[in-house]
């Protein structure tokens, strides 16, 4: 008996004027809808719409709250009132000798060794004295200033860098130094990247701007705000495999838009979002080419902040780092989302204060009259020192800067990592993603493919390539004629409970499905990949009896 696949409580009118939407905003209606499923049945609502991981790291964890302890201890012993009120620590003299003889105390404990280990880690590589390591710690779990310098606490900017060179650059790569802005997650790096390109007039409204796609939906959907206006051109990961399924690779007939001169910036995710595909080492070179022999000036922004998820991985800040700033977001490696933790990275040596010291007069006497009050010299400040001042309006910019409790947490992620030399975090997350992977095709029942590019992170499901693949032409041709792009979305929501986001609102393939491997227990991907091919093959049964 043929199923009525037109029974669903979502109109295809309805879902034409949903699928306007951001996918997070769509996203909200999914949820409502598989929850009136879920009351109705046995199932149980599963969410895998959004990134948030559903680990997370401990030892750093229990490394900052362990500190902490210490830390009140020395400010109880500047002054201590009624055991509720203590002062700030003035001076560093003999902290390092005590923090040892506290870490003695707690030596069996993870946190302990951790901290053990972070604190040699900047004596004996970086030449740190022991002293004022340990009162810039206190400063910063505490957070009893604001935060000097603004942009990043010296010793723990150190450290940072070493993370992020590690991670994104690869080991042995010295590409030299980067300066880096600590900010409240890779979202606050994309507004002050935006605002600060327009305000130093790197960019103006109407531009020529390039989004290799798929990618984030806000860097599809800021252009268009009235402020930029840019004039877009996608660059499209429109590879293909022999089996005719994405590879979600870029063609170098797509990479060629970026020789255009016109083309001021180009905004990049990589590991793409929802692909979570990695750049191959072809297409690094190949932009990297095109920015040496066609477009010297080209901008690059690139948020790489699934790199970890990938081995080997290779950002482009490591390829061409004189036009790179690169975003870097703790948020999914680490499962700290709430802390909210990222971080913008430029090279010293870099084409924006380049681009910066050759714009007309006029311009650069309004840009002197705009941090005139940092400095009697502002034409001298650096642009990553502008982002600073940019995020706070300029006027405040003396209480810029992210909140030092956060860059305390975050220096612990990157020594965790940093003294982690058999990798032993890394492996593990990533067989946790890989194996929710597996289990999620082997419920579509289709043989997934190895590929060493691929982050895993999340999996895009494009439906119609599906559908020409298994059925042919004429099946595909039904689909688009009789449903939306976002039915199958729908469908799911209301008859099994799950909720995924529509790749189409990535500027991926219309037909494309988002499941983030991320933030479900592992179990339950089998059920999600089941439920993905039940739906999908309710569409195949209608299409057959139609043609009876």
């Amino acid at each position: 008996m043929a199923i009525d696949i037109s029974k669903i409580k979502t109109s295809r009118e309805v879902e034409k004027t949903l699928q306007t939407l951001s996918p997070f905003e769509i996203k909200n209606e999914l949820i409502h809808l598989a929850e009136e499923s879920a009351l109705k049945s046995t199932a149980i609502t599963l969410n895998a719409g959004r990134g948030n991981p559903n680990w997370i790291a401990t030892v750093p964890r229990e490394a900052f709250f362990l500190f902490g302890q210490f830390a009140l201890e020395e400010c109880r012993n500047v002054m201590e009132e009624q055991g509720i009120l203590a002062g700030i620590v003035q001076n560093k003299s003999g902290v390092a000798s005590r923090f040892e003889a506290f870490l003695a105390k707690h030596k069996d404990t993870p946190a302990a060794s951790l901290l053990e280990k972070t604190y040699h880690y900047g004596i004996d590589k970086h030449d740190f004295d022991g002293d004022a390591w340990i009162r810039e710690w206190i400063e910063a779990v505490i957070g009893f200033n604001y935060p000097v310098p603004d942009r990043m606490l010296s010793q723990i900017e150190i450290i940072v860098h070493d993370y992020l060179v590690q991670e994104m650059c690869g080991v042995g790569n010295d590409k030299g130094k980067f300066d880096i802005f600590a900010v409240e997650g890779g979202t606050a790096a994309m507004c002050y990247i935006f605002d600060s390109l327009m305000q130093n007039h790197l960019t103006e409204r109407g531009d020529k701007i390039a989004l290799l796609t798929p990618t984030f939906t806000p860097y599809i959907e800021i252009p268009e705000l009235d402020r930029y206006k840019f004039d877009v051109v996608y660059v499209e990961a429109s590879g293909v495999g022999e089996n005719g399924f994405h590879t979600w690779q870029y063609p170098n007939s797509e990479l060629d838009k970026l020789k255009d001169p016109a083309v001021k910036v180009a905004f990049v995710v990589n590991p793409s979002n929802p692909p979570s595909s990695a750049m191959s080492t072809d297409t690094l070179n190949y932009i990297a080419d095109i920015v040496k022999n066609h477009n010297p000036g080209l901008m690059i922004i690139t948020d790489d902040v699934y790199g970890t998820f990938v081995n080997n991985f290779r950002s482009l800040m490591a390829i061409i780092p004189q036009n790179t700033i690169t975003v870097y977001s703790f948020s999914k490696y680490f499962g700290c989302t709430g802390w909210r933790l990222g971080t913008i990275a430029i090279h010293q040596d870099n084409i924006f204060d380049k681009k910066i010291a050759e714009l007309s007069p006029d311009l650069k006497k309004e840009l002197h009259n705009r941090y005139s009050s940092l400095t009697l010299e502002p034409e001298k400040i650096k642009f990553i020192d502008r982002l600073v001042a940019d995020s706070r309006q300029v006027a405040l910019n003396h209480t810029a800067g992210l909140s030092l409790p956060q860059q305390f947490q975050m220096m612990l992620f990157s020594a965790f990592c940093l003294l982690d030399t058999q990798d032993v975090y890394k492996t593990l997350t990533q067989s946790i993603i890989h194996k929710r992977l597996n289990l999620l095709w082997e419920g579509l029942e289709v043989p997934i493919l190895e590929d060493p590019m691929r982050a895993g992170y999340y999996s895009e499901i494009d439906v119609m390539v599906a559908a020409k693949h298994f059925y042919g032409d004429d099946f595909a041709n039904w689909l688009k004629t009789n449903f939306e792009p976002v039915d199958v979305l729908f469908r799911l929501a209301e008859k099994t409970a799950i909720v995924l986001l529509n790749g189409g609102g990535f500027a991926g393939p219309e037909w494309s499905i988002r499941v983030s491997l991320a933030n479900l227990p592992t179990d339950s991907y089998l059920i999600l990949g089941k439920n993905i091919r039940k739906i999908l093959l309710e569409y195949v049964t209608s299409w057959e009896n139609s043609k009876k």
